[in-house]
C-alpha cells in the first residue's frame, strides 16, 4: 500500500532568510518583495507578518503602512528552490523516494520505511521537530495519495489520514485544495461549490466541459482514483546502479537475478571511490508507472556484491510486480570510506580458519527482522536499574563500563514496575506476603533491604529512595520487589524484576 508524506513549509523563503542570515528575530515580521511593474508586491510573509495582517500578493507599501517597523528582503526564488532541494537530500534519511514539491514543499514516499521510526506518527513527529528546532515552519500529513497528503497538509487537520480513508478526509475540504488554476478556483466559487465534496458529486461529463480535464484530474488525484507519480530525486555523486528492459519482467527469479547484476555494478563503482556502502535502496519502477522500494542497512562498511545482493533476496518476495517492471534501480544512500585490509588468520589446531565476520551474520539478521532490532546492551555506571543498561549497535566497540561483580540484578526488569499490594511484620522487614496480578504469594525467603538513592545529578530531583528486597515464595518464585523509602512513612511495594 502506498503511503506518501506532504510536506508543507508555509514560510520557506523568509525561514530561509533567517537561517541564512540569523536576522531578524522569529518573533518580528519579515516579508520578501518583487517587481511587477513599477509596484513592488509581497511574495512571502513570515508567521508574524501573517498575523499582524499581512498577505501574499499586498503592495509593499501597504504593508509598511500597516508596520512601520517591517523588514523587507528582495524575493530570490532561485535561492528557495536550490534550498529546497538540499532539504529534500536531507529528507532522505526516512524512505528512498524523496521528491521537491515546489515551491514550498517535499514529496516523501514512506511505504515500507515507516516502521523504522516506530511507525507513522513517529516519523512525522521526528520530522516535524527536527525541522522546528531548525527554525523551519513545517506542517505535514500523510495518506494513500500524494494529492490527499497534500491537500490534508494544507487545508486539513495534516497528521495521518488512515488507509482507505482518503475520501472522508478530503470531501470536506475547500476546493482550493485540489491544485487548481486561479481562474478555475474562482469559476467554482462564482457557481458556489466551495467544498471538494460538491465537486466531486457533480456528473463527471459537464464538470470536464465546463471545468476542462485538469480539475476532473486533479479531483481524481486528491481521491486517490487516479495514480501520480514521484520522481524520486537522486542526489548528484550518488553511486547508482540501473537496468531498463525492452520487455517488462515479472517473475521473482528474474528480479532477483537483476538485483545481483545491479549489486556487481554497484561495487565496481565503490571500489574506484574507495567506499563501502552503509545503506542502499531499491527502486522498482513498473508498466503502470506505480512503484515499489525496499531499504536496506550494513552494520559496517561493506561492497561485497554476493553480500549485498543476498540482503534484499528474501524481501523480493513482497514486491508485486503487477504487469510488470520496466526499470530496477539500486541507490548506495549512504557510503562511508573503506579501504582495502588484509583479512586475519589465524592457525588452529584442527587447520586454518579465517575470522569470523560479524557484520555479514548482523547484516542478513537486519534484512529480515530490521536493522533497529538488532543490538547489543552495554553497561552504564549508574546503581538506579532501569538505568544500567543502553541499546548499542550490535558491532560498537566494548565499553569502558562494566557492572559490579558483587551487584546481584534480575535477568529482566519490569518497565515500569508494577505497584503490588505486602504486608511487612516490622517497618524495615520484608513483606511476609504479597499479592500481584490477583495472586497471593506467600514469602518463605527473604534478603534485604538494599538501598538506592535517587541520583540528583542525572536530574532525580523528584524522586525519592527505594529500598529493594531479594523474595523467594512457597512456590519456589523468585522476585525483585522494593518499598519507596523511608518505610516508616507508609512507602509503596512495586514489584521490578525476576531473578533466575
Amino acid at each position: 500500500m502506498r503511503r506518501v508524506v506532504s510536506l508543507y513549509l508555509p514560510a520557506w523563503p523568509t525561514d530561509r532568510i533567517r537561517r541564512k542570515t540569523g536576522m531578524p528575530p522569529r518573533h518580528e515580521p519579515l516579508v520578501t518583495v518583487h517587481k511587477i511593474g513599477s509596484r513592488r508586491i509581497v511574495r512571502s510573509a513570515c508567521s508574524a507578518a501573517q498575523a499582524v495582517g499581512l498577505h501574499v500578493g499586498m503592495p509593499l507599501a501597504q504593508a509598511q503602512a500597516l508596520v512601520p517597523d517591517l523588514h523587507v528582503a528582495d524575493a530570490k526564488p532561485e535561492e528557495d528552490e536550490t534550498s529546497l532541494k538540499d532539504l529534500a537530500r536531507w529528507a532522505l534519511r526516512y524512505a528512498p523516494i524523496v521528491a521537491t514539491d515546489p515551491p514550498d514543499g517535499i514529496w516523501i514516499d514512506i511505504a515500507g520505511a515507516a516502521h523504522l521510526l516506530g511507525g507513522e506518527v513517529e516519523l512525522l513527529r521526528d520530522l516535524i521537530t527536527r525541522l522546528e528546532q531548525s527554525g523551519l515552519t513545517a506542517q505535514a500529513a500523510v495518506a494513500d495519495a500524494p494529492g490527499a497528503a497534500w491537500a490534508a497538509a494544507r487545508f486539513g487537520t495534516r497528521g495521518v489520514v488512515p488507509s482507505g480513508r482518503t475520501a472522508d478526509a478530503v470531501l470536506p475540504l475547500p476546493v482550493a485544495a485540489l491544485r487548481i488554476p486561479a481562474d478555475k478556483l474562482a469559476a467554482l466559487h462564482r457557481l458556489g461549490i466551495d467544498r471538494i465534496g460538491q465537486l466531486a458529486a457533480m456528473p463527471r461529463p459537464p464538470l470536464v466541459r465546463r471545468f476542462g480535464r485538469e480539475v476532473a484530474l486533479r479531483l481524481d488525484q486528491a481521491l486517490g482514483q487516479a495514480f501520480e507519480p514521484i520522481n524520486p530525486m537522486i542526489p548528484k555523486d550518488t553511486p547508482v546502479a540501473s537496468l531498463a528492459f525492452a520487455e517488462p519482467i515479472g517473475r521473482p527469479e528474474d528480479l532477483k537475478a537483476v538485483v545481483h547484476r545491479l549489486a556487481t555494478d554497484l561495487c565496481r563503482q565503490l571500489e574506484r571511490r574507495a567506499e563501502g556502502v552503509r545503506r542502499l535502496d531499491l527502486l522498482i519502477r513498473r508498466v503502470d508507472q506505480k512503484g515499489a522500494e525496499l531499504r536496506v542497512s550494513t552494520a559496517k562498511a561493506n561492497r561485497d556484491p554476493q553480500h549485498i545482493a543476498k540482503l534484499f533476496d528474501e524481501r523480493l518476495q513482497v514486491i508485486d510486480p503487477g504487469f510488470g517492471i520496466e526499470e530496477v534501480i539500486l541507490v548506495a544512500s549512504q557510503v562511508e570510506r573503506l579501504l582495502e585490509a588484509q583479512t586475519e588468520v589465524h592457525s588452529l589446531a584442527a587447520g586454518r580458519a579465517q575470522q569470523a565476520d560479524m557484520a555479514r551474520l548482523v547484516d542478513r539478521i537486519g534484512a529480515r527482522i530490521g536493522a533497529d532490532r538488532v543490538y547489543r546492551l552495554a553497561p552504564v555506571e549508574t546503581f538506579v536499574p532501569e538505568r544500567m543498561a543502553r541499546k548499542v549497535s550490535a558491532l560498537a566497540p566494548p565499553s569502558r563500563s562494566s557492572w559490579p561483580e558483587n551487584l546481584p540484578r534480575p535477568a529482566r526488569l519490569l518497565d515500569p514496575p508494577e505497584p503490588i499490594v505486602a504486608t511487612a511484620l516490622l517497618p524495615d522487614h520484608p513483606p511476609a506476603f504479597f499479592v500481584w496480578r490477583k495472586v497471593r504469594h506467600k514469602v518463605a525467603n527473604a534478603d534485604g533491604p538494599e538501598r538506592v538513592n535517587p541520583e540528583w545529578w542525572n536530574g532525580d530531583t523528584g524522586s525519592v529512595a527505594r529500598d529493594y528486597y531479594r523474595v523467594e515464595t512457597d512456590q519456589g518464585g523468585r522476585f525483585w520487589i522494593f518499598r519507596d523509602a523511608p518505610a516508616d512513612e507508609g512507602g509503596r511495594w512495586w514489584m521490578h524484576g525476576f531473578l533466575a
